[in-house]
């Protein structure tokens, strides 16, 4: 008798364990990336469509050989579908953004105003999410009017950007 209820006992103990681990969430299902940075994902076979959820916060590109690269564009999370020729989804994943490596990078806060710089060997302004608006407007307008220049081979306009202090 108590054999009967020692074999229920394991196969209750199983499909107990069997529930718990197909209702937690896969540690896997889920790809960190760092704001600005870019990740390598290998996908499976078969897969002809990828979707990003919310494209403000991740964006994907397909690569030759089944490599995804994700690039982290803001910070949160959104979803990852990987479709078939058929629209079915063979892959589902969530793409966490998280904030910039703290390696050489320091902040600076002037009362509720913040500023990022990237200190690697000398300090120059970082766009950085939640960084002062006038701030980030003054060294993005001074990237951008760098790369119309680069490529159109024209001197670049002067701006009134944060300069390097």
């Amino acid at each position: 008798m108590s054999a009967v209820f020692g074999r229920h006992r394991r196969l209750f103990a199983i499909l107990a364990w069997a529930l718990v681990v197909s209702a937690a969430p896969a540690a896997a299902d889920t790809v960190k990336v760092n704001v600005d940075s870019a990740r390598l994902l290998k996908l499976p076979a078969k897969v002809a469509t990828i979707v990003i959820g919310n494209p403000l916060i991740a964006d994907a590109t397909l690569q030759n050989g089944g490599i995804l690269v994700i690039t982290g564009k803001g910070y949160g999370a959104t979803n990852l579908l990987a479709l078939d020729r058929g629209g079915r989804v063979i892959m589902n994943k969530t793409v966490q953004v998280v904030g910039p490596k703290p390696d050489d990078l320091i902040v600076v806060y002037k009362g509720t105003k913040r500023e990022t710089w990237s200190c690697a060997q000398e300090c120059q302004p970082r766009n950085t999410l939640g960084d002062d608006q006038k701030y980030f407007s003054g060294s993005l307008g001074q990237t951008t009017a760098r790369n119309g220049a680069a490529s159109s081979g024209a001197a670049p306009a002067p701006s009134s950007g944060p300069a390097p202090r």
